[in-house]
């Protein structure tokens, strides 16, 4: 078994008018997650305002302690309490990085790409940190003043933000979009 974090990320689409109940069932199961060794977080990305697609990213220590989650008994309880919430779900598993750039069946993205993904997520992230934490932090010394802000900034980034950044940049990331060919035409 892998010794690297592993990513569960699970797209669930709501059931017509079941939002409410899907929600307290959702958060019910991330603290069942949260009661298994192993577990180091989870996060929810809520749909577009014309979508009801969710999607769930449960992160575990290792390949093991997801395999232990996922085969438990209560999760299968909580699964069969969540029958008609939601339909058509999906799950894919991915450890490392590359979980963020590579959906099922797809080819990982270009090192470049995925650098720039991350930093269109970062960097406003670290800007609005600045903002406001910054002067509050600027009277330590360097390494508790990195140690606060890191300790802050990774889980809002890993959970949040770069997951945003890379859903929104998808079909670039995909090579489904060529954005200078565009600026090409649009010129000409």
């Amino acid at each position: 078994m892998s010794s690297d974090p592993v990513t569960l990320m699970v797209a669930r689409r709501v059931a017509r008018g079941r939002y409410r109940d899907f929600l307290a069932w959702l958060e019910e199961g991330r603290a069942l997650a949260a009661d298994f060794g192993g577990y180091l977080g989870s996060g929810v990305l809520a749909p577009p305002a014309d979508d009801d697609e969710y999607q769930i990213i449960f992160r575990f220590r290792d390949a093991e302690t997801l395999a232990t989650w996922e085969h438990s008994a209560s999760r299968r309880a909580w699964l069969a309490r969540g029958q008609g919430l939601f339909e058509a779900p999906q799950e894919h598993r991915a450890t490392g990085l590359d979980h963020w750039f590579q959906p099922a069946g797809s080819a990982t993205p270009p090192r470049w790409k995925q650098a720039i993904a991350i930093w269109l997520a970062f960097f406003p992230v670290s800007l609005g940190f600045q903002l406001l934490f910054g002067e509050a932090l600027a009277g330590l010394p360097l390494v508790p003043r990195v140690l606060a802000s890191t300790l802050m900034l990774t889980p809002v980034m890993v959970f949040l933000f770069i997951p945003l950044s890379t859903r929104l940049l998808g079909p670039w990331l995909r090579g489904e979009i060529a954005p200078l060919p565009r600026l090409r035409r649009r010129s000409a």
